[in-house]
């Protein structure tokens, strides 16, 4: 990456887009090109700019990390390397704890990014739209307030108005805001684990033990669950 000088030759490379765009959750978008390219040709720092309304946090992550406009990152400083390595590692992380336990990898990807959502300036009014945006994080939430399939048919504006009424209900306030609160973060994983663990015990019939570990315990532990499951 210290060799990159242009957006032609990060685009060219295809093992560095790869990393790069993985780093920041983004690597099933590595075939489109044209919106990577107008994501990083255009300021972050503009309001009106393409990573903005494309109103997905990830896309203003990876446009602060890689954007060439303005004076840009260095990307020959080891800091900055060693910063998209690790975000990079940790993902694939999650995608191979994610074979043996697809459950798992939504929490810890639910853990990761909710905040980026939840702290940011537009939550009241796009909050719950980022949310269901992204599938990993609409599958948590969904699955977290007991919403049935048919949820993802209604029209969007209607799917809001139901996540406000969860959250309230819940968490006492309808903004995707509530995530700020690392224990309403926690809460949603609890009631997102029971969820999953009684679909697991209802088609199957595995799953007791993570069940028992959820009932006893008073908070998530997503590497006592996966141990769980992985004597089941």
């Amino acid at each position: 990456i210290g060799g990159i000088n242009s957006i032609d030759a990060l685009l060219a490379d295809r093992r560095l887009l790869t990393v790069a765009l993985g780093a920041f959750g983004l690597e099933t978008e590595i075939a489109k090109k044209a919106i990577v390219r107008r994501v990083l040709e255009q300021p972050v720092s503009d309001p009106a700019s393409f990573a903005n309304r494309l109103n997905d946090p990830r896309w203003r992550a990876f446009a602060r990390a890689f954007g060439f406009s303005g004076a840009g990152a260095d990307f020959s400083a080891p800091a900055f390397q060693a910063d998209i390595a690790a975000r990079f590692t940790q993902r694939s992380f999650e995608a191979a704890v994610g074979v043996a336990d697809p459950d798992i990898r939504l929490a810890l990807n639910f853990r990761r990014e909710i905040l980026s959502i939840a702290e940011s300036q537009n939550v009241a009014s796009a909050g719950w739209f980022q949310i269901l945006g992204q599938q990993p994080l609409r599958r948590v939430v969904e699955a977290a307030f007991g919403l049935p399939a048919s949820f993802a048919n209604l029209d969007v504006d209607r799917q809001r108005a139901i996540l406000e009424g969860k959250a309230e209900a819940a968490f006492g306030r309808r903004s995707a805001a509530v995530f700020s609160a690392p224990e309403n973060v926690e809460s949603a994983l609890r009631r997102f684990f029971l969820a999953q663990t009684a679909n697991t015990i209802a088609a199957t019939g595995r799953g007791q033990t993570a069940l028992a570990l959820l009932s006893d315990s008073g908070g998530v532990s997503p590497d006592a669950l996966f141990n769980a499951r992985l004597a089941e």
